[in-house]
């Protein structure tokens, strides 16, 4: 279902957010993100002489190249266009993030690494879709390939992770009840 019309508006700002992930021939994971910031306004900027309207204000991406356990082996991190000259420059401390795995902590940890100045504000918050469209690849493609080759679903044990993290999966929701009966707790 669509939003309801709106009222009497004018575009002013477009912000888009594109995420992939990909499985490398080698066995890992890339995850790719990009932003870009456009007005619909010339704005002003003494770096860039001006940035006209519909001309990227913002133009950033970020590879990331993960294991099977989301532990980041590489990082590519770049600043195609920035309000400032010395935008780019920020970029090499990204490489701060090798090592760190995408899970419990993962946004206190990137922010340890890359919060306030140590980073950019635009491509930390890109990191946060990415570590989604992380999930999203390695476990959609895991059953993908289970569904393909008939093998079971791997017997879980202890709390499903995902117990709890929105309104479906609430433990007083029908999709508990219906999937982990065990976690089910009767609203009532």
């Amino acid at each position: 279902m669509p939003l309801t019309s709106p009222a009497s508006r004018r575009k002013v700002h477009t912000r888009r957010v594109t995420c992939e992930g990909f499985r490398r021939d080698d066995g890992h994971l890339d995850i790719e993100g990009h932003i870009t910031d456009v007005k619909t306004y010339e704005v002003p900027n003494s770096f860039r002489d001006g940035i006209p309207a519909g001309e990227p204000i913002h133009d950033m991406s970020i590879r990331l190249t993960v294991d099977d356990e989301l532990t980041i082996l590489a990082v590519e991190a770049i600043t195609d266009a920035g309000p400032f000259a010395i935008c780019p420059d920020i970029t090499v401390n990204f490489q701060r993030l090798k090592g760190i795995r995408i899970g419990p902590g993962w946004r206190k940890k990137v922010l340890s690494a890359l919060g306030g100045a140590e980073g950019c504000t635009h491509l930390v918050e890109l990191l946060w879709t990415m570590a989604t469209t992380a999930y999203q690849t390695l476990y959609g493609e895991s059953a993908r390939k289970r569904r393909e080759t008939g093998e079971e679903e791997p017997k879980r044990t202890g709390r499903p992770p995902l117990l709890n993290s929105c309104h479906a999966f609430g433990e007083s929701s029908p999709v508990v009840k219906d999937i982990w009966p065990e976690f089910y707790k009767d609203p009532t």
